[in-house]
């Protein structure tokens, strides 16, 4: 027996009529606007052929309020799985056309059925965010829909990669998903992210503002801090998505995508003792160190425009991936704040959730001073950079490359707070507090009372530098594995991290440690 040709035509007819979303038209107005569809951006994401669409015939509830009549191509969610370098991941793409991607109970559940795949099947999610919020003709079973990718965003923490790209408006309890997730993407043009929005704000407290000053890229990368990742457009926030998984195994039980088939290069890099100033008070820009250390001088950074006084982000050391955290002494002197505190942590507990090793490059004077960050609770921020480190179990290697002082010390990863391997350069200094601060402190009355003020505080400067705060002396307690030269230190860190790359840690049994949030 045939299967008659109409059933085969009517396939085909249902398959169109959910592919063309909203219409030829309204995909037409997106790409003047320099905006992709939802299979568009699909389609850039996942190896050719490979995707697989989920809940394609998936339609509202009819019994809602003034939706009885109207059909929602695919309610206005893609959900699927397909193939992106070769590893299986999962993705949903709002679908602005229909409905302006406005979230029900349908489109929901769609999600949630693709995060529940994900969970049992060990794959990263990808969500692309471009909706109108809450269908409001659905009342609570939307906020009900809202509520079940919450829980199941939080279900996947740890478990599963999840990046989220903004690609469109964002608003209200929609921006809660992103935010749940572990990395934001978000396009500098079209797209917005907000709980309240300049409407809202100007008739509840009467200032005016614009849509980008509350929701736009740019402030959220720099400002707030919410953004991981400005992309200038679609392709390139795909891109991104595509990049940053590269990095990343497909779930925690799994290592990262190591490549170790070649033989350790373990010839030093002279350049790199070029890269030190005489004089220890000159700012040093780490990102020149970083380009010398890294495979090819590729990092993907992290939170780039936020907190500048830390760099944190992905890049290979030899083959192996690591997730690198310095100060940057060209910003703030390097010095830890509030912000830099909290942007390090988030990456250190994503790293340890994942099996990342964690690379830390130290020149830091020690936290902020001033009433602000006081007041803003940088001891409380502060103990998260502590509890992140403490406990991470991955392997953890550092490097002293000039100053490391008081608390700062500690909060960068020493051994005390469980690093594998710390190494320091010849001319790191390691101290309760930096020499010049020591000096003022200690010998107050000898420098009133000295004819020429100056030339004893130089002496002294560098008597202090000698006895108290040499790298040898760390050395000599055991506080440090060993001195190098800079030029050792690709080599060395490299040789380390082969060797300690298959770490196990196991901790006392616990549900959970209390972060100081």
């Amino acid at each position: 027996m045939t299967l008659p040709p109409r059933m085969l035509e009517e396939l085909e007819r249902r398959r169109r009529t959910v592919t063309a979303g909203g219409g030829a038209d309204k995909l037409e107005a997106r790409h003047a606007k320099g905006l992709l569809g939802a299979r568009e951006r699909l389609d850039l994401l996942f190896q050719p052929g490979t995707f697989q669409e989920t809940g394609m015939h998936v339609r509202h509830g009819a019994h809602h309020f003034g939706l009885q009549d109207k059909e929602f191509p695919a309610d206005g969610v893609v959900t699927g799985t397909g193939y992106v370098g070769g590893n299986l991941v999962a993705a949903y793409s709002q679908d602005f056309t229909v409905n302006a991607g406005t979230l029900g109970k349908a489109h929901a559940g769609k999600i949630v059925s693709l995060m529940q795949f994900a969970l049992k099947n060990g794959v990263p999610i990808v969500s692309m965010q471009d909706s109108g919020g809450a269908r409001i003709q659905e009342a609570v079973d939307a906020l009900s829909g809202y509520g079940e990718v919450f829980y199941h965003n939080v279900l996947a923490s740890g478990l599963v990669p999840q990046i989220a790209l903004v690609l469109g408006p964002c608003a209200g309890g929609a921006a809660y998903s992103p935010a749940l997730n572990d990395f934001i993407i978000m396009t500098r043009r079209n797209a917005h992210m907000f709980i309240t929005g300049p409407e809202v704000i100007k008739a509840v407290t009467g200032r005016a503002t614009t849509m980008d000053e509350v929701g736009g890229a740019e402030m959220h990368a720099a400002v707030s801090g919410n953004v991981h990742f400005i992309a200038e457009d679609d392709s390139q926030a795909v891109a991104l998505a595509a990049r940053l998984l590269s990095y990343l195994p497909p779930n925690n039980t799994m290592d990262p995508p190591h490549r170790l088939s070649a033989d350790l290069v373990l010839a030093s890099d002279e350049s790199m003792n070029a890269l030190v100033p005489e004089d220890p008070a000159e700012p040093m820009d780490v990102r020149q160190v970083i380009a010398r250390l890294v495979d090819g001088g590729e990092l993907l950074e992290v939170h780039a425009s936020w907190a500048r006084n830390i760099i944190v982000g992905f890049a290979r050391l030899q083959g192996m991936v690591i997730g690198l955290v310095a100060n940057q002494p060209a910003e703030m002197a390097g010095a830890l704040d509030i912000n830099a505190s909290d942007k390090a942590a988030r990456f250190i507990r994503f790293c340890n959730a994942f099996n990342v090793p964690v690379v830390t490059l130290v020149d830091v004077p020690g936290f902020l001073p001033g009433v602000e960050q006081e007041r803003g609770g940088i001891i409380r921020h502060g103990a998260k950079l502590l509890f992140a480190y403490a406990s991470c179990t991955t392997p953890k290697l550092t490097v002293i490359l000039r100053k490391a002082y008081g608390g700062s010390y500690l909060a960068m990863c020493s051994q005390e707070m469980g690093a594998d391997v710390v190494y320091a350069w010849p001319n790191a200094e390691i101290a309760v507090m930096g020499a010049q601060g020591a000096v003022n402190l200690l010998y107050r009355k000898e420098l009133a009372d000295a004819p020429d003020r100056a030339a004893l505080a130089a002496e002294l400067i560098a008597g202090y530098r000698a006895e108290f705060a040499s790298p040898y002396l760390s050395a000599g307690r055991g506080y440090i594995t060993d001195v190098i030269a800079p030029s050792e230190t690709r080599a060395q860190l490299a040789l380390s991290l082969r060797k300690i790359l298959n770490k196990r840690e196991l901790r006392p049994a616990k549900k959970h440690g209390n972060v100081p949030l």
